[in-house]
């Protein structure tokens, strides 16, 4: 009976204490501070990251700019003001309010307010049109909302800036000091996407550099040697100096192509716009190689070919082709030449002079306005000579290297019909427009080719070009010399060649007749002082074909993104004789790497070309002694090989017999080392088998 009632006794001290608890959850907690309590710790501590997104002043204004020098207009003009300024400043973004500053009469004050949907294009806003000129009176000053408060809050102690650190780049050209002229080259192999560079020393080439995934995609030389450039996810970046180290790298992410400047003071990157990418993505950025810095972005309008912007010979001008209009942009502002762009209806292609600030460009006929080249001059924008033409149907520029002569390829027809919409030509024939540049008033003079041109090309340094031309199964190669005052002059040419395409060395004189890809790697090297065809051979499925800077060698190649199977690449000495074949698995492509202009001379590279055998025997003795030291290093290499076999051999032979004994243990002591010099241990066994039985019945 006591137990029970003990039991019931501890269940209502249970319930008791369970009630209590429940009561306890309902209530809530007390979180008062202890009376006296001093708060020392501050919101900054506290709340770090949740500061950094505390709404701040500038919030709400870092999109509106201020733009002062606006006209001074009365209210019935203030219409027409609003719709000229919002042309001019719509082109960077969305306007989304805009705010005129009146007096009392209804007058304009000189400066309005303008807020944009985003940040960036109101800064970009800024960059672009400060200093906008409107008119002979009217030039616009154009500030950020924010830079007020920025100017006002600048401290009286003003205090020097700390100068940056030098760091040495080193010598960027150090290969051209390499006593024996030898240049370098890059190529790429498939596996692991490996990049190697190497010396085109002899008798062997030896290797500088091997380094697997260089790069994401492509290698790229720069203009003048000085620099190797990788492309990677996240940007560019630029290698250097005799350890290849890296010299820069250029954040943008996605990039695709690259482009320098011919002297390499700037860089071009270029993203393709993906589905992935926001509407503010920086598509076309244009840095400066020395210090790293974003130059100017751009948003590119549509595709287009790459490059996008082709640069003047010495980088002070950049331009663009858009529809009908040709913008030039100059450095190191990166502005609009003349804060405009050149109005040209109807242009289709430009092409600048490789010496001179002189653009060539070509526009399309329209109704019955001819097709027109003209030569503009820059930055004066003054046309220094036009040539119509009539019946055209395309156009292409070249320009010979050392900007004496221009051609202008034209396509013409004899008959144009228009149906849905297309244009059909026929009845083709080929025009060569030939400028004189150097000549007064530039004479043009033409030649007239009547059968299908495949390819053109001028000599780098000289006056002759040569072109392919006729029709399939029966392709001619002809060569024209240009004199002062003369027309061009046919100096030879070559029936029946199977060819399509042509390569001339730098210094000119002598050519490669290839016929690449479908035509199974012909080759013909030709002398053109007295054209000689000095070799004709092949590279069976070669689609590379380089000369090196010097123009001593040349290089074909089979790439692996063309043929599977026997890639690699040969070397030949300018004359066609093969000097080394280099069978490479997942081989993709070669390229030399380029050399700094001469500082010689003209007249001091003429004396040394007549004087060439005064020094050719120091080379062919150099040659003689490369030769024997290369004869003599290859019998020490091979006497090296000899010893070190026969030394491995007679410390194998030692071993062997030190394991004898464990051996003949292992075998019932039996010498099995010996069996067959045992004759007295060998039983012999004849073993006959029929081969073949045949009857044959005689009549």
């Amino acid at each position: 009976m006591a137990k029970k009632k003990d039991a019931e006794k501890a269940a209502q001290n249970a319930e008791a204490k369970k009630e209590k608890n429940e009561n306890a959850e309902d209530e809530e907690p007390n979180f008062d501070d202890p009376e006296g309590y001093v708060d020392d710790i501050s919101d900054e501590e506290l709340l770090s990251d949740l500061l950094k997104s505390k709404p701040r002043e500038t919030d709400g204004v870092e999109s509106v700019v201020v733009v002062d020098g606006i006209p001074l207009v009365g209210p019935e003009r203030i219409e027409k003001l609003s719709s000229v300024i919002s042309k001019i400043f719509s082109k960077f973004g969305t306007i989304v309010n805009e705010y005129y500053p009146k007096t009392d009469d209804g007058h304009t004050k000189g400066y309005i307010f303008l807020e944009y949907a985003n940040p960036k294009h109101a800064l970009e806003a800024v960059k672009m049109t400060n200093n906008y000129k409107l008119d002979k009176q009217h030039t616009f000053l154009v500030n950020l909302f924010t830079d007020f408060k920025k100017y006002e809050d600048i401290s009286d102690n003003w205090e020097p800036p700390e100068p940056m650190p030098y760091k040495d780049q080193g010598n960027l050209h150090y290969y051209m000091l390499e006593p024996d002229s030898y240049d370098q080259y890059f190529i790429i192999m498939n596996n692991e996407n490996t990049a190697q560079i190497w010396l085109n020393s002899a008798p062997e080439p030896t290797k500088l550099e091997e380094r697997p995934r260089w790069s994401d995609s492509f290698v790229q030389w720069s203009p003048l040697g000085s620099y190797i450039s990788t492309l990677h996810k996240k940007g560019v970046a630029l290698w250097g100096g005799p350890e290849f180290s890296q010299i820069m790298r250029f954040s943008h992410n996605g990039v695709q192509f690259v482009d320098f400047s011919p002297c390499e003071k700037y860089l071009v990157t270029y993203s393709p716009q993906a589905e992935n990418h926001s509407a503010d993505q920086k598509k076309l950025i244009v840095w400066d190689i020395r210090t790293g810095l974003e130059k100017r972005t751009f948003t590119p309008d549509g595709p287009g070919i790459w490059p996008i912007f082709r640069w003047s010979h010495d980088d002070r001008y950049f331009a663009r082709l858009g529809l009908d209009v040709l913008s030039v942009y100059e450095t190191p502002s990166f502005g609009l030449l003349d804060k405009k762009s050149i109005k040209i209806p109807g242009i289709r292609d430009f092409s600048w002079s490789p010496t001179d600030n002189v653009l060539a460009y070509w526009v399309a006929e329209d109704k019955n306005v001819p097709a027109r080249v003209t030569l503009l001059e820059i930055p004066s924008r003054n046309e220094i000579r036009a040539k119509n033409l009539f019946n055209v149907a395309d156009c292409k520029i070249h320009w010979q290297k050392c900007g004496d002569y221009l051609c202008v390829n034209v396509n013409r027809y004899t008959k144009i019909t228009k149906k849905d919409k297309e244009i059909k030509y026929t009845g083709m024939y080929y025009n060569f427009e030939i400028f004189h540049m150097r000549e007064k008033q530039i004479p043009v003079d033409s030649v007239e080719i009547k059968e299908t041109i495949h390819a053109f090309a001028w000599e780098p340094v000289g006056s002759k070009f040569a072109i392919i031309h006729g029709e399939a199964g029966n392709v001619n190669v002809s060569f024209y010399g240009v004199k002062t005052g003369q027309a061009p002059a046919l100096l030879k040419r070559f029936e029946k060649k199977v060819c399509n395409s042509l390569h001339w060395a730098p210094s000119g004189q002598f050519i490669v007749l290839a016929g690449m890809r479908n035509m199974g790697g012909a080759l013909e090297f030709v002398d053109t002082n007295d054209f000689v065809i000095m070799n004709s051979t092949e590279h069976y499925s070669a689609s590379i074909l380089s000369w090196d800077p010097t123009g001593r060698y040349v290089v074909t190649a089979v790439s692996y993104w063309k043929v599977k199977v026997d890639t690699g690449y040969w070397l030949w000495s300018f004359q066609g004789k093969i000097l080394k074949r280099f069978n490479i698995e997942s081989f993709c492509t070669l390229s030399w790497r380029p050399r700094l202009p001469t500082l010689l001379s003209a007249k001091q590279q003429s004396e040394i070309k007549k004087n060439l055998k005064k020094y050719s025997t120091q080379f062919e003795s150099k040659d003689r002694m490369r030769m024997s030291k290369a004869s003599k290093e290859l019998i020490e290499k091979r006497s090296k090989l000899l010893k070190e076999f026969q030394e491995y051999r007679a410390k194998q032979i030692e071993r062997w017999m030190e394991q004898k004994t464990q051996r003949m243990a292992l075998r019932n002591n039996i010498d099995t080392d010996e069996l067959d010099s045992d004759t007295k241990n060998v039983e012999e066994e004849t073993v006959e088998f029929l081969v073949k039985q045949e009857t044959t019945v005689i009549e």
